[in-house]
């Protein structure tokens, strides 16, 4: 079943590891390894560690090299936008990583599988195993097709509630806020849906696991479908 699994990821991924050893270690939270008492799995903790190197590298690289004219700090800045953790669980959910994942049964219960944390340090995780099964060149092209891919898009993603800020504030439209309209689900998985308001007006509507994530997903929608208006 695991095996089918870890099959299924690599046809996604586009990538077939020769040990697989380290794509399930990629997967691995620390909760199942300390399940299996007869068979003790590896966790993720030190791919991650190596797979967050490697990902700084290759980011840093491709920012540097298409952005010629760009100082130093707003590098920094644009670097740690894009390696942040909701970006990268944004990225991994994506591929949808978090289904893949092997946790112990009360991290399941308590909702690791939807948890930013979890889901970033995997996609953290498999970089590196990428890394370790092949060598840098793989490792980059996994990056640039899931991670640096599209990065307009993410940025406004990934900064939509601080640009509808600045948007809303530029056409003095009113003040910008955020109601909760319903939460749903058990306590360790609740979804919650939340409206983006500008003043009495529903600009935009989200959905996540946190009220941040469904605040992130109602400022997106404001913005791609302009409801405020961009200049």
């Amino acid at each position: 079943m695991i095996e089918e699994k870890l099959a299924q990821l690599e046809h996604k991924i586009g990538y077939c590891f020769r040990d697989k050893h380290l794509l399930r270690q990629a997967l691995t939270h620390s909760s199942y390894a300390n399940e299996q008492k007869i068979n003790k799995f590896d966790d993720y903790e030190r791919l991650e560690f190596l797979g967050d190197a490697v990902l700084e590298l290759v980011s840093s690289d491709c920012i540097f090299r298409e952005n010629p004219d760009m100082p130093e700090g707003k590098m920094t800045k644009y670097r740690s936008s894009i390696v942040c953790e909701p970006a990268l669980a944004f990225c991994a959910r994506q591929i949808g990583l978090e289904k893949y994942m092997l946790l112990g049964k009360g991290e399941e219960t308590t909702g690791g599988r939807g948890r930013d944390s979890i889901i970033s340090d995997v996609m953290e995780a498999t970089i590196g195993a990428i890394y370790l099964d092949s060598g840098m060149e793989e490792a980059r092209a996994f990056i640039q097709r899931f991670v640096l891919s599209d990065l307009e898009h993410k940025q406004l993603f990934y900064d939509a509630k601080t640009i509808l800020q600045e948007e809303v504030q530029k056409e003095n439209k009113g003040t910008l806020h955020y109601e909760l309209v319903r939460e749903e689900g058990p306590e360790h998985d609740k979804t919650f849906l939340v409206e983006a308001m500008v003043g009495d007006v529903k600009v935009g509507t989200g959905t996540g696991h946190s009220k941040k994530a469904a605040e992130q997903q109602a400022a997106y929608e404001a913005l791609v479908t302009q409801n405020v208006e961009l200049h």
